[in-house]
């Protein structure tokens, strides 16, 4: 059975075996979550221990955002946990975790945390790393589990342990979606029928991303194969081979990565979007580098993430899908 804690000594207390995995949340949780608790079950092993943390943190959200509103369902929240296989909900009240008030110091994001989404929602990331930070103290984990979905909560949560020194183990886990590709997001409830249409377009805009990459790559995979001259196209064409010699000589004019079209063929599905009703008011649309947050050039080769973020009536959203640039030959 999974126990309710609402103080650090509480947890303090609990009698601790093998490893602890921690999934932090916001509370309202759903299948994204439980898929997290599970992945955590996995790791902590039988041995081991899984907390989920369920806490609003005010510091996260800015000036006329849904602070008072963001749904807070814990009894149902705890019985989603119990049911992913998690020992223990840590949820701790406002001064549990902020005594006195709000923290005079408080963890910085730096650059990387005034992108995109720090862009739009100045000092969020400052507020993300600082309760991060309290409650990775305060839970004290071998490993911390967080969603792909925040792409750059994820990056910036790294890159803050690795610079002072947390010595826990991030672990990401890939976004769950629901059949029609939607983002599970404690958000979605917001949106009316005719608004969650709309939003589709988020997810629909990295699809057409994703096979615009896919296709890309497939085309650089062929001309590996087949050397992209031109005696060798001609030859090719001599015997037959039209479309290979085409393959070769399009991916030779062609510039590395292509970043630049796959961009395209995502904005395309947002600017139709656009002229929905209910509309969709898009924030950015980003190919970057997981990194540093910054936009990649043609020529990128690696890791990279497709990242849209968009507002739908009163409800702004998220989402994002990993790429790989430059396939080993």
């Amino acid at each position: 059975m999974t126990t309710l804690l609402r103080t650090a000594d509480e947890l303090h207390a609990r009698t601790r075996a093998g490893r602890r995995a921690v999934v932090m949340t916001m509370g309202a949780l759903h299948e994204g979550h439980a898929t997290l608790i599970r992945t955590a079950r996995g790791i902590a092993g039988p041995d081991g221990e899984v907390v989920v943390t369920v806490f609003v943190n005010p510091l996260q959200f800015g000036q006329g955002e849904d602070l008072d509103r963001y749904p807070r369902t814990l009894d149902a929240d705890v019985k989603i946990a119990e049911e992913a296989g998690a020992d223990a909900v840590f949820a701790p009240a406002v001064d549990e975790v902020y005594p006195g008030g709000e923290p005079q110091v408080r963890v910085s994001a730096g650059p990387m945390g005034e992108r995109l989404e720090g862009a739009s929602r100045p000092g969020h990331f400052d507020g993300v790393l600082t309760v991060v930070a309290k409650l990775l103290h305060l839970t004290r984990p071998d490993v911390a589990l967080y969603g792909q979905k925040d792409a750059q909560q994820l990056a910036l949560i790294r890159r803050m342990a690795r610079d002072l020194n947390f010595g826990v183990e991030i672990v990401g886990v890939p976004t769950v979606r629901e059949e029609d590709g939607l983002a599970l997001s404690s958000r979605n409830r917001y949106l009316s029928p005719k608004e969650r249409r709309t939003a589709l377009a988020l997810s629909q805009a990295l699809f057409a991303g994703r096979d615009r990459h896919a296709a890309q790559e497939a085309l650089r995979a062929r001309a590996r194969e087949v050397p992209a001259t031109r005696a060798r196209a001609e030859a090719l064409s001599a015997i037959g081979e039209s479309r290979a010699a085409a393959d070769a000589h399009a991916v030779a004019k062609a510039v590395p990565g292509a970043a630049a079209a796959i961009r395209a063929a995502a904005r395309l599905v947002l600017d139709e979007a656009a002229r929905l009703d209910p509309p969709l008011e898009l924030d950015y649309l980003a190919l970057i580098d997981p990194s540093d947050f910054t936009e990649i050039e043609d020529d990128f080769t690696g890791e990279a993430v497709l990242a849209v973020a968009a507002r739908v009536g009163t409800t702004r959203l998220i989402d994002n899908i990993p790429l790989t640039f430059g396939a080993a030959s």
